[in-house]
């Protein structure tokens, strides 16, 4: 992979991972397993509405964000199972 491709990808990601922007919406409702992946998989469909269902707007280039996407949703799969479980937890931290 040439520097200029991987530069231009990084680029792309930086405005805006569908993952990030569908954790902070926090709509009631809203899917929450493998979120990202769904709102970009959602959009390159055709789908008309994706601050209705997401609570989020896409981003820009779906298809770039897809594989960035699937990857964090993976990462974060554990938490969101226990957040669809409805089991919370307390997490503190600093000083």
């Amino acid at each position: 992979m040439s520097k200029s491709l991987l530069v231009l990808l990084v680029a792309l990601q930086l405005g805006g991972c569908a993952t990030a922007r569908t954790l902070n919406a926090a709509k009631p409702g809203a899917p929450v397993v493998y979120s990202g992946t769904r709102l970009d998989w959602y959009v390159m469909q055709g789908g008309c509405c994706p601050m209705d269902r997401f609570g989020a707007e896409a981003p820009s280039y779906p298809g770039v964000d897809l594989p960035a996407s699937a990857l964090l949703d993976t990462l974060l799969l554990p938490l969101s199972v226990l957040t669809v479980l409805g089991v919370g937890f307390q997490a503190t931290g600093g000083l």
